[in-house]
C-alpha cells in the first residue's frame, strides 16, 4: 500500500497535479480502509500547512525514518515527484531482497523447529516410559542413559518452570535489544561470525549504494544523501563507520577517500570503483551498478549458506536424536544383568 501510495503521488505531482489535490485523490481511490483513512490523514495534515515530510514522519510504521528522510530532501530541492518516484523504486528492490532473504532461512527454520519437536516428544513422552521399565529391572545405569533419563524427568516434572525460564530469557534479550548498547552488541556478534557476518555486510552494501546512488541522481547534494543513505545501512555499527566519512566530505575529501577508513563495509576494490565514478562524474549510476551486482553477490553468498546450513542442521538433528535413541539402547544390551 505505501508503495503504491508512493509511485501514484510521484505520477500526479508529475503530471502538474498540486499536492493537496493529489493526496485527496489518493485518499478517496485507496483500496483498504486503513490506507485510505491514513491518506486522508496526511491529506488533512498537508493542508493544514504541515510539510509533507513532517506528516509522514507523523506515522513511522507506515513511512521509515528513510522514506521520510527521502521526501523532506526533495521537498527542499524542489523535486518531489523524481524523489517519490525513487523510493517507490527502491522499496520494491528492497521488498525483492527482503523475500530473497526470507525464503533462504524458510527451510534451515523448519529443520530446526522439526529437530526440537522431536527431541521434545522422546523426553516427554518416549523416555519415561523406557526409565519406568529399567526402573523395574533396577540395576546401575549407564552413565548416558542416567543423563537422558534426568533431562526427561526434569522436563515432565518441571515444564512450567522451564517455559517460564525460557520466557525469562526471551524476556530479557527482547530487552537488552531494546536499547542501543544491547543491539550494538548483538550487530558486532553477528559481524564476527562466519559467512553470516559477511553476508550481514554486504546487504548493507547494497541498501548505502543503491540510497545513495537513488538519491544523488534525483539531485539530492551529496551531503545530504550521505546522511539519508546512512540511516538505511540497517545496521548501527556499520552505520558508525560511514558518520567519520560524511564529517570528512563536509571538509572537502572526495567520497572514495573518505570511504576508505569503512573496510568493515566497504571493499578496496568498491571504493575505486566509486573514485573512478567521482573523476568521471556517474557517480549515480556506478553507484547504482554497484549495487546491483552485490546484490548478485549476496544471492549467491545466501544461496550457499542455505547449501551448508541444511546438512550442518541435518547432521545436529542426527546427533541429538541418535544420542537419545542410544542412550536409550545401551541398557537393553545389557538386559540379562539388569534381570539379575
Amino acid at each position: 500500500e505505501v508503495e503504491a501510495f508512493t509511485r501514484q503521488l510521484a505520477n500526479l505531482l508529475a503530471a502538474g497535479v498540486p499536492l493537496s489535490r493529489a493526496l485527496h485523490i489518493l485518499s478517496r481511490e485507496a483500496s483498504r480502509p486503513a490506507a485510505r483513512k491514513l491518506w486522508a490523514v496526511v491529506h488533512d495534515q498537508v493542508a493544514g500547512g504541515m510539510a509533507l515530510a513532517e506528516a509522514l514522519g507523523q506515522h513511522p510504521r507506515a513511512f521509515s525514518a528513510v522514506h521520510v528522510a527521502m521526501v523532506r530532501a526533495g521537498e527542499t530541492g524542489g523535486f518531489l515527484d523524481l524523489v517519490l518516484e525513487q523510493i517507490a523504486t527502491f522499496r520494491a528492490r528492497e521488498q525483492d531482497l527482503k523475500a530473497k532473504v526470507t525464503s533462504a532461512l524458510i527451510y534451515p527454520c523448519v529443520l530446526a523447529v522439526l529437530g526440537a519437536g522431536i527431541l521434545t516428544f522422546l523426553l516427554t513422552y518416549f523416555i519415561p516410559r523406557f526409565s519406568q521399565m529399567f526402573a523395574e529391572f533396577g540395576g546401575s545405569l549407564p552413565a548416558l542413559t542416567k543423563a537422558i533419563v534426568a533431562v526427561s524427568e526434569i522436563l515432565v516434572k518441571y515444564w512450567l518452570v522451564v517455559i517460564l525460564a525460557i520466557a525469562l530469557v526471551v524476556f530479557a534479550m527482547r530487552r537488552a535489544l531494546a536499547h542501543e548498547e544491547g543491539r550494538r552488541s548483538l550487530e558486532r556478534f553477528v559481524l564476527r561470525v562466519p559467512l553470516l557476518g559477511t553476508a550481514v555486510a554486504r546487504f548493507a552494501l547494497v541498501r548505502f549504494c543503491r540510497m545513495l546512488g537513488t538519491l544523488v541522481g534525483a539531485g539530492v547534494p551529496l551531503v545530504t544523501a550521505l546522511h539519508v543513505a546512512r540511516e538505511a545501512i540497517g545496521n548501527q555499527v556499520l552505520a558508525d563507520t560511514v558518520t567519520d566519512a560524511i564529517e570528512d566530505v563536509q571538509r572537502g575529501t572526495s567520497l572514495a577517500r573518505s570511504l576508505e577508513s569503512c573496510r568493515l563495509l566497504f571493499p578496496r576494490s568498491v571504493v575505486e570503483m566509486i573514485s573512478v565514478a567521482e573523476e568521471s562524474s556517474r557517480l549515480d549510476q556506478e553507484l547504482t551498478r554497484l549495487a546491483g551486482a552485490y546484490e548478485q553477490d549476496l544471492d549467491r553468498r545466501l544461496k550457499m549458506m542455505v547449501a551448508l546450513a541444511e546438512p550442518a542442521l541435518l547432521f545436529v538433528m542426527a546427533v541429538l536424536v541418535g544420542t537419545v535413541v542410544i542412550g536409550m539402547l545401551l541398557p537393553i544390551f545389557n538386559l540379562q544383568e539388569l534381570i539379575r
